[in-house]
């Protein structure tokens, strides 16, 4: 067994539970395609029946597979999703979860980044993604700052947090591979402030030049400025329209073996850094169903929880 191999067996045995009864559909492009296949042979020897579906890539992050993808992916127990764009906040993968499938999905997956992170413990970061969890939801504001400029006050009152922890066991139930993150979503039309984006952009890749700076008032993006990766990314939110200017998401990452290398399944989930998204927000519970969900991370971020304090410039003081 390789490295590649051995790193999708973990994957189904270990974060999916894949069990010798279930039935499983891993979905694919050319572009993950050794990464799906590799997959698809664990599920083959793990589970009771596997299919291998491999579909054009996607355009953006959010955007909806053909019908007929969707409709297989209630058919099954387990969906397992490496492809190039993200599968992840679309009506396909919810209504698959409302069938009872339990869906991984893996956007933008590396080889490199599955032999890499599938190595680390999750049960660790299982712990400490729940413990920032309770504390996401103890909260009423969350204040983040950046030695960048970073200023930003996002009201979460009452919402409530979703720890993707990597362990996948349950009927109905979702996340990423590699994961290791808590989020929510803020609260609808309050946020206010700005956050310069310096570690990386969801279909942008790793930050190289000057920051994207974005301003944020009532809840949405009205500025998106700094270098040419700004200009691409703020042309991109615009194509989409005003839902996409929705501020969506507040996300910790908590897995200690992940690191910033421009594709944002990894980088979201990096211990000591803060992501927040725009766009879509159903899958937390909101109200903006739009085909379009973007991560940026931010570097030495220092959040705080009302009076709790959870990164100091970077450093995780949970434990």
């Amino acid at each position: 067994m390789d490295k590649l191999q051995k790193a999708a067996h973990i994957a189904v045995k270990d974060c999916m539970a894949v069990s010798g009864n279930e039935t499983v559909l891993v979905i694919t492009d050319r572009l993950r395609h050794k990464t799906g296949y590799a997959i698809y042979e664990a599920a083959q020897e793990l589970g009771k029946e596997a299919f291998l579906l491999e579909m054009k890539e996607r355009e953006i992050n959010g955007q909806e597979p053909p019908e007929a993808v969707a409709e297989l992916m209630k058919m099954v127990n387990v969906v397992i999703c490496p492809t190039t764009k993200s599968l992840t906040h679309t009506d396909a993968r919810r209504e698959a979860c409302k069938a009872g499938a339990r869906v991984g999905t893996l956007p933008g997956i590396t080889e490199d980044m599955m032999i890499r992170t599938m190595s680390a413990d999750y049960n660790r970061i299982a712990r400490l993604t729940y413990k920032v969890s309770e504390i996401l939801d103890r909260g009423e504001i969350a204040h983040l700052t950046t030695p960048l400029g970073t200023d930003i006050t996002i009201p979460i009152k009452g919402i409530k947090s979703i720890p993707s922890t990597g362990l996948i066991t349950k009927p109905g139930t979702y996340g990423n591979l590699p994961s290791g993150e808590s989020f929510l979503m803020p609260e609808e039309g309050k946020s206010n402030g700005v956050f310069f984006v310096d570690g990386s952009l969801a279909g942008i890749g790793r930050i190289q030049g000057p920051p994207v700076k974005i301003r944020v008032e009532n809840g949405f993006a009205v500025e998106i400025t700094g270098g040419e990766q700004a200009e691409t990314f703020r042309k991109m939110v615009e194509s989409i329209g005003r839902d996409a200017r929705n501020l969506a998401e507040l996300g910790v990452g908590t897995n200690y073996m992940a690191q910033i290398t421009g594709e944002i399944l990894e980088d979201e989930k990096v211990a000591g850094t803060v992501h927040l998204a725009l766009g879509n927000n159903v899958s937390m519970g909101g109200t903006f169903n739009v085909g379009f969900h973007v991560d940026g991370i931010m570097t030495r971020p220092t959040l705080k929880i009302d009076d709790t304090l959870i990164l100091d410039e970077g450093k995780l003081l949970v434990k």
